[in-house]
């Protein structure tokens, strides 16, 4: 019995069914990530009660949790470019390597909720702490998503269930991941260097 035409798993453009999914996702996606920052930016500097961004943000600190977020998009593109020349070792480590970037990018805001709570800001205590923690906390749940994900692929490769032909689920959770980190960076510029 013959295997059904690879066709049939594109679309008319030429682009994998999966692949053109994972793009109407992440359009959905930068529709909600639009909308909580310019909810954002259409409340800053309206709180009337404290605390406020500039008695909190540690620009240095939160620059080191930005870039290695970012590093994290280097290591994605090494475990992308591992498995599709075969090399399971290499995609072992570049995905527990983006995984663990990942965990170390979530660590740091959730030290900074903490210090953030500690000094007072919380979801009700103004407008300031309502949509700040939305928008982060919304964008922390999303690369908590993007590291289970890594991790469950790790252990695929790890078992020999990853080979080079599932290169494609390797690249779509790169697309995710990719996605992840470019909103960090408008969420970063805008939040927290560009100041009213």
């Amino acid at each position: 019995m013959s295997h059904a035409p690879a066709a049939l798993e594109t679309t008319a453009t030429g682009i994998d069914n999966r692949k053109l999914l994972m793009w109407l996702f992440l359009a959905s996606e930068t529709l909600l990530f639009g909308s909580l920052i310019a909810a954002y930016l259409l409340y800053r500097g309206q709180s009337v009660v404290g605390p406020y961004p500039e008695e909190l943000f540690d620009i240095p600190f939160t620059s080191v949790s930005a870039f290695v977020l970012l590093m994290s998009s280097v290591t994605m593109v090494l475990a992308l470019a591992a498995i599709q020349r075969g090399d399971q070792r290499g995609l072992r480590i570049w995905l527990f390597t983006t995984a663990l970037l990942g965990m170390l990018f979530i660590s740091g805001q959730a030290f900074e909720f903490t210090e953030f709570n500690r000094e007072g800001l919380s979801l009700s205590s103004n407008l300031f702490g309502t949509t700040f923690f939305v928008l982060t906390g919304f964008h922390g749940a999303h690369v908590t998503v993007g590291v289970l994900v890594l991790l469950s692929l790790l252990v695929m490769a790890l078992r020999g269930r990853l080979t080079r032909s599932q290169s494609m689920n390797v690249e779509l959770v790169g697309l995710y991941w990719h996605f992840v980190d470019v909103v960090w960076i408008a969420i970063f510029t805008l939040v927290y260097l560009i100041q009213p």
